[in-house]
Parts: C-alpha cells; sequence; structure tokens
C-alpha cells in the first residue's frame, strides 16, 4: 500500500511539473511534420511505387501480383491452376469460373488496388498542401505526375477486375475518417483514370535517371491502353504512334530477351516493375507474388517449389503453325480456328521413368519454347525438360510449366536470387513496344487499314522469325502473313490474326482474360475452351491421353466478364446503415 501511495504522489508531480508528460510522438512511424520536405515526399512516393509488385498489401501477395497470374491467367485459356486438386482451393474456384464475393483471392485483390490508391493520395495532399517548403514548382509538378500515373494504374487494375468500382482522389481520401472513402460504385471511372494519365503524360520528363520511375512515355502508353479498353481507336492511335515514332524504343533482336534479368530494362521496355533480391526484405521485392509458380523439382530452377500456373492444352496447341502462320480461321471470335483439333505431341500420362521420344517434326512458333516448358525440348541452359519429376500431378494438372519468369542455371547468384532461389530480380514488363505495335494493329483493324494491322503484325512475326530459338532439334517455323492476307480474307480474319498474335507474343502474361473480356468473345471462347480441355487428348499419331476433366460441365455466363466484389468490403461500405457499394449484376 506504501508503494502504491507513493506511486501516486510522484505521478502527480510529474504531472503538475510538466504537460508533455503525455506528449509521446508515435514510435515507428513518422510524422507529417518530419514528411513535409523533399525527402519525406521522395519516401512516400517510393512506398506508392513499392506496391507495384502486389506484395505489401496485407494480403499473401499471390492475390494481387503484378503479373495477375490467377485473374488474366488461370480465368482464361492460357492456362489451369497446376500444382494439385488439393492445393489453393481459392484458386481452383476461380479456374473453374465458381465465383463467389467471399473467396480471399477477391479480397486480396482489392485491398491491394486501394491501398495502392490511398499512397498515392497521401502524395499528392502532402505536396499539393503547402506544407513542404525545400521543392520547386517543377520538382513538385513532377511528383504529383507520378503520384498520378501510379493511382491511374492501380485504378485501372481494379476497373478491369470489378468494372463497377469507386475512383478515390486525394479530396476524397482522409485518412483520419475511414468513412470518408466509402463512397457508391455507380460511376463510370475511365474519364477518371484517363485524367490521370493525361496529367502525367504532360507533366513527365521523357526520361528518368532513375529506373522504374515513370516516364512520359510510359503514361501516353498507359492511356492509350485505357482507351483501347474503351474502344477509342482513333485516340489511341494518335498516342501509340507518337509511342512508336518519337520513343526512342525499338524491339530487342531476341525475343527472350524479354524475359531474363539481362534483359531489364532494355530497348523494348517501356514501363517496368523492378523486382530485386537481398535488400534487406528477405527478398520479398522480388517476384514474391509468383513464388508458387516454379517446377515441384529440386533440380529445376526454383528448386522445389511449387507446382502452380501451369499451360494448358490449348495454349500449346496454339503454337502449331501451318506454312509459317497460325492456324486460324476468318471468324474474330477463333471459332473457326483449328489449331486445337489434334493435340501437340506431349508426355501427359507417360511418366518419368517410361522413355520417351518427343515428336518434333510438326512446325511450331519458336515462341512456344520461350513460354512454356516440355518434356524433351531444352528448358534454357538447364537441359532437356525430364518429364512429370518437374510436375506435381500430372493426371490433374497438365504436363507442361510456365517458363518466362524461369532463370538461366549459369545466372543463378547472389545478385540475382535470393537464398530461396524462387525470389528473382526479373523483372515484369508491365509496357513493352511490341504491346504498342500489336495494340495499334488492333486500332488499324477496327478502323477499316487493314494493311496497315498486317504490317503492324508482321513486325512482330519477323522477330520471332529471326530471333533465336531454344531448341535446334525442334522444327520452328513462322513467316509473316503475305502480302494483303487481311484485305483478301477480311476483316474478321485481321481482328482474328491481331488477336491470336496479341496470344502468342503475350502468353502466360496474365493479360489473356481481360483481353478476351474487352473484345466481348470471353463467353463464347472459355466454354468452348472448358469442353476441349476436358475432353481426351489425340496426337497426330492416334495416341489418346486424358486431359483436365475437372473441367467437364464448367460454365462460364455473362457475369463472369466481371469478378464479383468481396463481400467484406460491401459490408464495410455502410453508411448510414446502408452499403455505398453494389455487387457486380449475377453474384
Amino acid at each position: 500500500m506504501k508503494k502504491i501511495a507513493l506511486l501516486l504522489v510522484l505521478v502527480g508531480v510529474s504531472f503538475s511539473c510538466s504537460e508533455k508528460f503525455f506528449d509521446l510522438k508515435p514510435q515507428g512511424r513518422a510524422s507529417l511534420e518530419q514528411l513535409s520536405n523533399k525527402n519525406g515526399v521522395n519516401a512516400l512516393l517510393i512506398g506508392a511505387y513499392s506496391l507495384l509488385d502486389g506484395v505489401g498489401a496485407g494480403n499473401t501477395g499471390r492475390q494481387s501480383t503484378i503479373s495477375n497470374y490467377v485473374f488474366g491467367g488461370i480465368s482464361s485459356d492460357d492456362a489451369v491452376k497446376g500444382t494439385d486438386a488439393g492445393d489453393q482451393p481459392e484458386q481452383s474456384f476461380i479456374e473453374q469460373y465458381n465465383w463467389l464475393s467471399d473467396n480471399t483471392y477477391f479480397l486480396g485483390k482489392w485491398w491491394h488496388s486501394y491501398d495502392g490508391v490511398a499512397r498515392c493520395n497521401e502524395v499528392i495532399q502532402l505536396v499539393s498542401g503547402g506544407a513542404v517548403k525545400d521543392m520547386t514548382d517543377a520538382e513538385k509538378t513532377q511528383v504529383l505526375a507520378e503520384a498520378r500515373f501510379l493511382r491511374g494504374h492501380y485504378h485501372f487494375e481494379a476497373k478491369k477486375m470489378w468494372n463497377k468500382v469507386p475512383f478515390i482522389d486525394e479530396k476524397i481520401y482522409v485518412a483520419a475518417d475511414p468513412n470518408s472513402t466509402k463512397v457508391p460504385n455507380s460511376e463510370d471511372i475511365w474519364p477518371k483514370i484517363e485524367a490521370d494519365f493525361d496529367f502525367a503524360a504532360k507533366n513527365l520528363p521523357v526520361t528518368q535517371t532513375q529506373k522504374g520511375r515513370a516516364t512520359q512515355w510510359a503514361a501516353k502508353t498507359y492511356l492509350a491502353k485505357a482507351l483501347i479498353f474503351q474502344k477509342k481507336w482513333s485516340a489511341a492511335k494518335t498516342l501509340l504512334e507518337d509511342v512508336l515514332k518519337n520513343s526512342g524504343k525499338k524491339l530487342v533482336a531476341n525475343y527472350h530477351d524479354n524475359y531474363r534479368t539481362s534483359g531489364n530494362n532494355n530497348t523494348e521496355s517501356i514501363f517496368e516493375v523492378q523486382f530485386s533480391v537481398n535488400d534487406g526484405t528477405n527478398g520479398n521485392n522480388g517476384n514474391a507474388g509468383d513464388n508458387l509458380n516454379w517446377p515441384y523439382s529440386s533440380t529445376a530452377p526454383g528448386r522445389g517449389c511449387c507446382g502452380f500456373y501451369q499451360a494448358s492444352h490449348n495454349l500449346v496447341n496454339a503454337f502449331k503453325t501451318e506454312d509459317g502462320l497460325p492456324m486460324i480461321g476468318t471468324a474474330a471470335d477463333g471459332t473457326l480456328d483449328t489449331y486445337n483439333k489434334v493435340d501437340l505431341p506431349n508426355d501427359q500420362g507417360i511418366s518419368a521413368s517410361t522413355a520417351f521420344t518427343l515428336d518434333k517434326s510438326i512446325p511450331v512458333d519458336p515462341r512456344l519454347d520461350w513460354t512454356v516448358g516440355r518434356r524433351g525440348v531444352n528448358f534454357l541452359d538447364w537441359g532437356p525438360m525430364p518429364g512429370s519429376t518437374w510436375i506435381r500431378d500430372q493426371t490433374y494438372a497438365g504436363p507442361f510449366t510456365g517458363k518466362k519468369w524461369m532463370y538461366y542455371l549459369a545466372e543463378e547468384n547472389s545478385t540475382t536470387h535470393s537464398t530461396s532461389r524462387r525470389n528473382v530480380n526479373n523483372n515484369y514488363r508491365l509496357l513493352k513496344l511490341s504491346h504498342v505495335i500489336l495494340w495499334l494493329a488492333e486500332c488499324e483493324v477496327e478502323l477499316g487499314n487493314l494493311a496497315a494491322a498486317e504490317a503492324y503484325v508482321n513486325q512482330i512475326r519477323v522477330r520471332a522469325k529471326t530471333g533465336s530459338v531454344q531448341d535446334a532439334t525442334v522444327n520452328y517455323k513462322v513467316e509473316p502473313y503475305p502480302t494483303g492476307t487481311f484485305a483478301t480474307k477480311g476483316a474478321d480474319f485481321g481482328r482474328n490474326a491481331v488477336r491470336m498474335e496479341q496470344r502468342l507474343e503475350f502468353a502466360m502474361e496474365g493479360h489473356r482474360f481481360f483481353d478476351l473480356v474487352r473484345w466481348g468473345i470471353a463467353e463464347k471462347v472459355l466454354n468452348k475452351y472448358a469442353v476441349e480441355e476436358a475432353a481426351d487428348g489425340k496426337e497426330p499419331s492416334g495416341r489418346t491421353f486424358k486431359k483436365r476433366g475437372y473441367m467437364a460441365g464448367k460454365v462460364f455466363t455473362t457475369k463472369n466478364n466481371y469478378f464479383p466484389l468481396p463481400q467484406d468490403e460491401i459490408l464495410n461500405s455502410q453508411k448510414d446503415g446502408k452499403p455505398t457499394l453494389t455487387q457486380n449484376t449475377g453474384y
């Protein structure tokens, strides 16, 4: 009792001596005063950039990785979930079009998108608030332009996922008021996304001294992408022509130089998400969101985990060629394509211990073996892929692995890899000149200029023909379209040819699903895919094999063009007793 009385007296003395006793600054958190300078602003801006890889928003990283392998890949005809049936069932539901609003992957992606938006708004508020005195007006304008470029990106990611999403700007966002961002999602936010990219394009420099920062060319390209998603072809064409003619960017000679660490920030790249390793963050800046997407073997890149994100038979078959050209028909939605009628020879159903010689006589586009790992074909410099020993469950997920994020054995070192080896500083190329060229081809088709569209597509096909090949024993055959092919076969053929070229060029990069939706053909393409991928496969030799039987009976409907808003976010959006967010139709 005496000790307690003494303590109270001492506390009383402390109070009476100074009210500063309680004036304590939060520990481990910078104050507004500390940030109100050039260094503080830059730190906040770097924080906004840091979420570009998809990691750091309180989720697993897989839910929001910049590669969009779940939402853009396995929900399309490019890829299957991989691994085995019981692993990550949330991904299985997405792969099979069974989309429920309580799936944690949707919630994680939402968190990431709007966490990124919040970080951008904090930068904009600080710079615009007048408290920063050691920056010139020009410096402030550039910071605002970078922050608005990033804010445009994070809103773009949300828009293509859910369509009906709110736009949160710096005037709406109040960090101290959790109700400030509870606004309806009834407004089409495309004009505001455009405005952010347009501001960035008008105020960013053409080059940056630090790699990874947004430039004028990145902003113009991203603005053009937003316009393409809205089918504003003429406006998009003007921007894309400017980038093509004046940015100084050019296609690299070898296609695969866009997918290796030594090709980071090359002449084709317009905007890359920078990955790093051994930088004090336990490797989490090096493609951490994709660290399950590796062959299931200690003898393979990644050294033993985890077998996710495998290529579909449909994608592999799409690389077959006839006279060096894709096996496509004259229907814009691909319904007359012939590439998937017979399967490319593979080792589905053949154990690694069983003798196997791959029939390599069938002509294929060389981009196949820079995109997909298949038994009997060289896997970068690791030697021929050995087959099912690199696959977690071949019966369930098929015989193929993804390849674009893999690395060369000769490049495995402490500079390029974390100790786990699955975190690699191989950047994600978000915007490339090849995107610009094929989007220009798309614009020209829609504007009726078939000859111009054909010429753009042929630029990409010539690079595929003249670039390096992965395996000299494979029958690679790719040719440009003969002059006048698009005009002779008509606009729908030209449209399909452009769409197929985008699939081949950017396969397994997380774009496919969103492309199918914006083209308006997702329902038709993916229902056809589900039927064919579930059926038994058949090789030219007559051998049959089981494919993905679990896709039998899966149906993609119009509602699946957009994912369901996370139910938790609808509940959390309540204001005055009513939710401000409304669910997408059909969920």
